[in-house]
């Protein structure tokens, strides 16, 4: 594994085959796709920025790299992806092979250009929509929250608030005398013009009479905009001051009825908004929600409350009367958005469910961050609330406006990429007829990324099958090159270029450097996000099933056995663990839909689906180390099994993290042993844990759910339902102290059992 992380420590690209079949037939018996998990602005500390312009390739407009063919005597550079030759330009005389220009450093297959005269002069927009319609407690906290998040925002940027519940209310901040507020009907959709007319735009400048209206340059005064639009260091006391009056909206509610909230409708009139204020700025709509959508244009169920909330089970027999209305809603929403180039940020905290299944593409397309909490006081609405503006344990690093390219070897085409962004729908040469994710382009759009954001490009190998002669030719590479252009957090236009060069292999010898080049990890991650959009998009699709399938046809290709001999099958160390992240994977919280709403499957996919392989690996098989007194802190199999009365567990599933005391540790510490002087040990024992648990709630973002539990309690069903079933009721000899699921699930052996038989045949 260590070679992988290395190669991701230079480039922040993982790939599932490292060795890359070389023939469409070699890759699909290959069955994981050719495929890369990308992070396009991972922070590396020794990469250079150059203060100069990038060497493009006339022909297909690939950047100079380090597999360039350089002639240095007629200053010319062959391009590896098409193979066109490009003069240097007269700037580049001085080189040579002692006097190389960085970008043809070995070393810097990663590197990023600035353009000096490129910064924007737009500065971030924060654009706040505040649900009302929620009980005083809840509003107390929220205002709390939202008060402290704008003392935090950068001093330069501009920052708006819009409230909803019945109706949808923008604050004119710019009006100090009173305040002052434009009132639109949550039950119809507002158009852009009315919005502008209603809100007095024109008053002093009129509307011109063609063209589209954007921003200061076209049609706007100025004034005009900063009436909604303070700069943050201005407006903290007129937010302030608007948020301290804020009341929970006052329409009474009838005892049988939800309350009225028009979620859709404000979103769009923020998004209008700021399309006609700030357009191609890096401006985010952050929305704080606090309940089912029941109003206008994007609801999610009706005001009655004798209809329920839509579930999975309402989905798969399509009787969920408003879902397909509210998804097309929001799919118009997001394609509005990526034009303007902006980001929709969602915080929902209710104990209900209240429509990120729906908003989910609005939010990935835009690259927007998603909070899914219980409570706006929920420790993981408050801490991951500061962290995306508070820099001092973890900057987030957000970034804007990105457009990110790929250039590729002529052999290999994009199938699509599965990850926030959306096609910009740029056809050409590179674009596979199989689309996967965002597919059918050769350029997406990235309106919001930060330094953690992760695309999975996924290829397809297109070489026809080849005489043997001519099969380890001497060009025996792949090369791929990845380009992000975006809006760094300080404001300034960067260019990241990454270029990888992979060898391929083909033929009836090949197999064993294909294993050699096999990344389990990001096999799995990849495995999961193509199994989580296969089940939102194909009908009657049977996840796993098809997991099943693949894993087969991977252990009878790869494995070493004799035919119909189960005992003779073992597996290279490169595909061992494989089996057990599938195994993981069959259980996790992709696939398993039951016991979670829509809701929470949107939100887990939408993290798998922006996270990079160490953090997704994490969510497909958690880690878990035990502590106790007879040994260091160390990793345990997650197995039933690592239970036992004298040891503390710490299981981390990403989302959640679960402190397990085993049931002597409990009743120790019931009795209040680590207070006393002579159990020292013990209380660091106890502390112990807890230390580990803070540093990992300290570095991730959303902010994970801490559990404190006990053996036997009614909380450590967390716990108990990421274990492998090893031990169940009706199996013989349980350890005493140890503990047992009451399942029918099958164990990891039965079912690596079951997997030998089938492999062999």
């Amino acid at each position: 594994m260590t070679e992988f992380l290395e190669l991701e420590g230079q480039d922040g690209v993982r790939m599932t085959w490292n060795v890359v079949p070389g023939t469409k037939q070699e890759a699909s018996n290959c069955v994981v796709p050719v495929s890369a998990v990308y992070t396009p602005i991972k922070p590396f500390p020794n990469m250079p920025v150059l203060p100069y312009a990038p060497l493009r390739c006339r022909n297909c407009r690939s950047v100079l790299n380090p597999f360039s063919i350089v002639d240095f005597v007629a200053k010319i550079w062959i391009c590896p992806f098409c193979f066109q030759r490009n003069h240097f330009p007269p700037h580049y005389a001085s080189i040579s092979d002692e006097n190389l220009p960085a970008e043809l450093f070995p070393q810097y297959t990663t590197i990023e250009y600035q353009s000096p005269g490129e910064a924007s002069s737009l500065p971030p927009v924060f654009m706040f929509v505040v649900d009302t319609s929620i009980i005083e407690e809840e509003m107390a906290f929220l205002k709390s929250s939202l008060s402290q998040a704008i003392g935090l925002l950068p001093e330069n940027s501009l920052v708006g608030l819009i409230t909803f519940g019945t109706l949808v209310h923008v604050h004119e901040l710019g009006f100090s005398t009173v305040p002052k507020t434009y009132v639109f009907k949550g039950s119809k959709d507002v158009s852009r013009d009315q919005l502008l007319e209603q809100m007095n735009f024109f008053l002093n400048k009129p509307k011109p009479p063609t063209g589209v209206i954007a921003g200061a340059r076209d049609g706007l005064s100025s004034e005009s905009i900063a009436r909604f639009l303070l700069p943050a260091s201005d407006g903290e006391f007129a937010i302030n001051s608007v948020l301290e009056e804020l009341q929970k909206d006052p329409w009474p509610i009838p005892v049988d009825q939800r309350a009225s909230r028009c979620t859709g409708t404000a979103l769009s009139v923020a998004a209008s908004l700021l399309g006609a204020c700030v357009p191609g700025s890096g401006a985010r709509i952050m929305a704080f929600i606090g309940g089912p959508s029941t109003e206008g244009p994007g609801a999610i169920v009706s005001k009655n409350l004798s209809e329920p909330i839509r579930s999975h089970k309402d989905l798969d027999k399509d009787s969920a009367p408003h879902y397909h209305k509210a998804v097309k809603f929001y799919e118009a929403l997001s394609r509005q958005l990526v034009h303007q180039g902006h980001v929709l940020d969602v915080f929902a905290c209710a104990p209900d469910q209240v429509g990120v299944a729906e908003l989910k593409v609005a939010i990935e397309r835009t690259g927007g961050l998603v909070v899914l909490a219980e409570s706006f006081g929920h420790s993981v609405f408050k801490d991951s609330l500061r962290h995306v503006f508070q820099s001092k344990d973890k900057d987030l690093g957000l970034s804007s406006n990105g457009i990110f390219e790929i250039n590729c070897s002529k052999d290999i085409k994009v199938q699509g990429i599965l990850g926030p962004c959306a096609s910009l729908e740029k056809k050409g040469p590179l674009c596979s007829d199989t689309i996967i994710g965002q597919g059918s382009t050769g350029a997406w759009k990235m309106c919001g990324l930060d330094q953690a954001t992760s695309l999975c490009l996924i290829f397809e190998i297109v070489k026809k099958e080849m005489p043997d002669a001519t099969v380890q030719s001497s060009s025996n590479q792949f090369y791929f090159q990845f380009l992000t252009y975006y809006q760094h957090s300080t404001g300034e236009m960067r260019f990241r270029v990454t270029t990888l060069s992979r060898r391929w292999v083909a033929g009836p010898g090949s197999i064993q450097d294909l294993i050699s080049g096999f990344d389990q990890e990001t096999a799995a991650v990849v495995m999961a996000r193509l199994v989580s959009f296969k089940m939102e998009i194909e009908a009657e699709f049977d996840p796993i099933r098809w997991l099943d399938k693949a894993l087969i046809h991977i252990c009878s290709r790869f494995g070493d056995y004799q035919k119909d001999s189960p005992s003779s099958f073992s597996l290279s160390p490169r595909f061992s663990i494989f089996p057990q992240f599938m195994f993981h994977l069959r259980r996790s919280q992709f696939v398993q839909v039951f016991n979670n709403s829509p809701d929470e499957t949107a939100y887990f996919r939408m993290i798998l689906n922006r996270e990079n392989v160490a953090n997704s690996v994490v969510m497909i098989q958690p880690s878990l180390i035990s502590y106790s007194f007879q040994s260091v802190p160390e990793p345990a199999l997650l197995d039933v099994a690592a239970i036992a009365a004298d040891r503390i567990l710490l299981l981390d599933s990403y989302f959640t993290i679960v402190i397990f005391h085993g049931s002597t540790i409990a009743q120790w510490r019931k009795a209040g042993y680590h207070f006393q002087p002579e159990h020292q040990a013990f209380a660091q024992l106890l502390q112990a844990p807890r230390d580990d648990a803070d540093a990992i709630i300290k570095e991730r973002f959303p902010v994970p759910r801490l559990v404190i539990c006990d053996q036997h309690g009614s909380q450590a069903r967390f716990l108990l339902a990421k274990l492998n079933p090893s031990a169940t009721y009706n199996s013989d000899g349980h350890r005493p102290g140890g503990d047992i699921i009451f399942t029918d699930d099958v164990s990891f052996e039965v079912f690596l059992d079951h997997l030998q038989r089938l492999a062999v045949q």
